[in-house]
């Protein structure tokens, strides 16, 4: 399926493989695609929107086994305050659902902000902008396509 970000990836000549897998509209949990996919969940990144009090939408993203830390993400991100954005907002700023969000070609040119262990990994799964299908990408390739800041930005959901 060609979706906006792969697309991107095409026009950029970036290597990646499409993941399809089916979709349980009431399991949309990244351990469900995780294991759908057959790749560890610390490989399997999520995207998440916030909203900085200075700087406004941005977009985190981190590991499924983990939490975006809104603290670390305001200071990387200049704000002194980040909030996740309200879910019923979601598709309008970024025109995709949720599980189906991905940094790759939003609405609007949004910061993006990575969490630094991506780059422990040869391979990464990311959205393909679309329930049901997932990018598999090297991290260098998936961080030069959306331009994104490095930093550490999630925490332990335990």
């Amino acid at each position: 399926m060609k979706t906006n970000a792969v697309r991107t990836l095409d026009n950029l000549k970036i290597k990646y493989e499409l993941r399809e897998y089916e979709v349980d509209p009431d399991d949309l949990t990244v351990e469900t695609v995780a294991h759908k996919i057959g790749f560890p969940i610390d490989q399997v990144f999520k995207t998440l929107v916030a909203r900085g009090d200075k700087t406004g939408v941005c977009l985190g993203v981190v590991p499924g086994s983990m939490s975006l830390d809104l603290k670390a993400l305001a200071k990387l991100s200049g704000n002194s305050d980040v909030k996740v954005v309200p879910l019923k907002e979601v598709e309008a700023l970024t025109g995709y659902v949720r599980g189906g969000v991905t940094a790759l070609a939003c609405k609007k040119p949004y910061p993006v902000y990575v969490d630094e262990t991506m780059t422990l990994f040869d391979q990464v799964s990311v959205s393909a902008g679309v329930r049901g299908t997932q990018i598999i990408i090297a991290p260098d390739d998936y961080i030069m396509a959306v331009n994104a800041t490095i930093g550490d930005i999630c925490k332990s959901d335990s």
